[in-house]
């Protein structure tokens, strides 16, 4: 168990987090929220002994293992699977020692080094190296390239599979999913939701939050508050919290004026001094609850468009790709066409390396065409956030300076009246972007989309730095948004809330995915079966379907003992449904959070989180058998 009493935190003069009063149990799986800079990550510094408490006391099991995600990966020469390796480091150590001795001759070593390696189950280590490798996107071929040799955000993935090869009973994951996508981020989920030991994770992923967590840490103005369940389950419980506070609030107000009135009218009488004396010490024994502040919620605008042409871009057996200056071009998708009309919504879905950011520049007109034609409507004005976009901004300049770049002959109260409206009032304007958070960064970088009143947006990973209220407004955002959007995203609360179309990028072609998200993930998990028959992507929007002939209406092939088997798995499905209904029920109830309910409260998380277990992989089965039987 992991507490804290009366704990309070500060990063130089600021106080972060204070009387903190809390408990977290092993195996509970607790996801860490909060706007930025209310303290997560100083959190985890201070559960890695990086930071000392200013008060109080963090109470950690002894000899606890932790294993957590360095922030930094040096440039090392070593292959990439023996750096993920390298977190199981008596087992690296092992192999480094048997490999040695192998070398040298000397077989006593070697002898002695095989048989500790087979106590510990060491000899498994490189597959779990190698599967941590492949379920976070990394190709076989790329296994032992050097570590030096891969980017910023491969390098990343790197620290991540490294870290979850570390023996750990506590894992701390800092914003896990942020260079992942979309098919690592449910590899990821799947992954933790197996881990035995106590996690605790920061991120502002709600449907991933969702999926992992048994319990949500609150971080709030100074103070954190535990509840029971994922994001969703938290926000309903912190509403219903509110609506009671402040029903308190309005309630003591209307006793404290009715008192008062008392008081002030009959004080000076001395019938009724008793009665004035016993009301003022009524009124100085009321709690002094505090009213619901009403935070302000975060706005993000686009424009209505000048123009929108019904047809915006037309990709016609177009091969996209890169020009090699030394041999023939790499071609990444082949004969991919696309028709982009006003008010499309796609998402597009697919392994990353398979070509989604390679299709979305090609949109953009940023890369040269390697066959085919591209058809731009005149009136098309294209709104680009490209993953590198946040990391682009010129340092040393200013908000001011970047809206400039795109309006110079503007004044400048009309530019900054615009920043204000970015929460880039003031002299914020003026301030340089080097000092500027990840979040504040990506917002400039939207503001800057938005200036120029797009009729297309073409969105690659948009939300890797913004908080989950700056993510809810640019849902709401797009939502609204009249122009066409092609989003290129692993948050799936954000594609559910905008997208109504799903394009798939994979084996270097484009088609349009008939299903949708939990479809997508499904065919990942059972990876027996396959997805929905891909409609090619030449298909334009509107066009008919192919007619369905007998053979492929009937569904699947006739097994009695197997449909059987399938009616059993769906009924109990069903009753695992109404559980975890009954469940979260109870969970909702404001009355449970009271000083007493603690116990009660564990034992109903750990059983949400029994039975969603439990009902995820029978529905895993389920689409596994009924993929055999349709597949025939």
């Amino acid at each position: 168990m992991i507490s804290f009493r009366n704990f309070a935190l500060r990063r130089g003069e600021r106080l972060l987090l204070s009387q903190v009063d809390l408990a977290l149990h092993a195996g509970w799986r607790v996801g860490v929220v909060g706007r930025n800079g209310c303290g997560k990550s100083s959190l985890f510094a201070a559960l890695l002994g990086q930071l000392e408490p200013d008060q109080g006391d963090l109470d950690l099991p002894a000899r606890v293992r932790i294993a957590s995600v360095a922030q930094e990966t040096p440039s090392l020469p070593d292959p990439a699977l023996d750096f993920v390796l390298s977190g199981d480091a008596q087992v690296h150590a092992l192999i480094q020692a048997e490999a040695r001795a192998t070398r040298e001759e000397d077989w006593d070593a070697v002898a002695e080094a095989h048989q500790r390696l087979a106590e510990i189950g060491g000899y498994d280590a490189t597959a779990r190296a190698g599967r941590l490798l492949h379920g976070l996107g990394f190709p076989p071929e790329t296994h032992l390239k050097p570590v030096s040799d891969f980017s910023g955000g491969w390098r990343v993935r790197l620290n991540l599979a490294r870290a979850l090869m570390t023996p750990s009973d506590l894992l701390l994951l800092d914003e896990p999913t942020n260079h992942l996508d979309l098919d690592a981020v449910l590899w990821l989920e799947q992954w933790l939701l197996k881990y035995q030991g106590t996690l605790l994770v920061i991120s502002h992923d709600r449907e991933f939050l969702d999926g992992i967590c048994s319990h949500t840490l609150h971080l709030h103005e100074g103070r954190a508050k535990l509840y029971t369940g994922g994001y969703t389950a938290f926000e309903r419980q912190r509403a219903e919290q509110l609506r009671q506070q402040q029903i308190a609030f309005e309630k003591e107000q209307a006793e404290r004026e009715h008192l008062q009135k008392f008081i002030d009218r009959f004080k000076a009488k001395a019938s009724k001094a008793r009665q004035a004396q016993s009301r003022m010490k009524r009124l100085a024994k009321l709690a002094g609850t505090e009213a619901v502040r009403v935070e302000r919620r975060f706005r993000i605008e686009f424009a209505e468009p000048a123009k929108l042409p019904h047809s915006l871009i037309v990709l016609r057996g177009v091969d996209a790709g890169y020009a090699q200056p030394d041999g023939p071009p790499a071609v990444v998708l082949r004969e991919v066409g696309f028709h982009l009309e006003a008010g499309a919504r796609i998402a597009l879905l697919g392994p990353n390396g398979a070509g989604k950011s390679t299709l979305v520049k090609t949109l953009v007109g940023e890369l040269p065409l390697l066959a085919g034609e591209r058809i731009a409507h005149p009136d098309l004005r294209i709104g680009y956030f490209a993953q590198h976009t946040v990391e682009s901004l010129h340092e040393g300049q200013s908000p001011l300076w970047h809206l400039r770049q795109l309006a110079p002959d503007a004044g400048e109260q009309v530019l900054r009246n615009y920043l204000g409206r970015w929460n880039f009032a003031g002299d914020r304007a003026f301030e340089s972007v080097d000092g500027f958070s990840g979040g504040e960064r990506a917002r400039l970088a939207l503001a800057m989309i938005a200036f120029v009143e797009p009729n297309v947006l073409l969105l690659d990973e948009p939300t890797n730095h913004l908080d989950l209220d700056m993510r809810e407004a640019l849902a709401e955002a797009l939502a609204d948004f009249p122009g066409a959007i092609v989003l290129v995203s692993h948050d799936r609360h954000l594609i559910g809330l905008v997208c109504d179309s799903f394009w798939r990028v994979a084996d270097g072609r484009v088609a349009e995915f008939d299903g949708d998200l939990d479809e997508y993930a499904a065919w990942l998990r059972s990876r027996g079966s396959e997805p929905r028959q891909a409609r090619p992507a030449a298909a334009a929007k509107g066009e008919a379907r192919p007619e369905r002939t007998a053979a492929t209406a009937r569904g699947p092939r006739q097994d009695p003992e197997a449909g059987r088997r399938l009616k059993r798995m769906e009924e109990r499905i069903a009753a695992l449904q109404a559980e975890l209904d009954q469940v979260e029920r109870v969970l909702a109830d404001p009355a449970l959070y009271g000083n007493d309910g603690g116990a009660e409260l564990a034992q109903l998380g750990q059983r949400q989180a029994r039975l969603a277990g439990e009902k995820e992989a029978l529905e895993g089965e389920w689409l596994a058998l009924y993929g055999q039987l349709e597949n025939g």
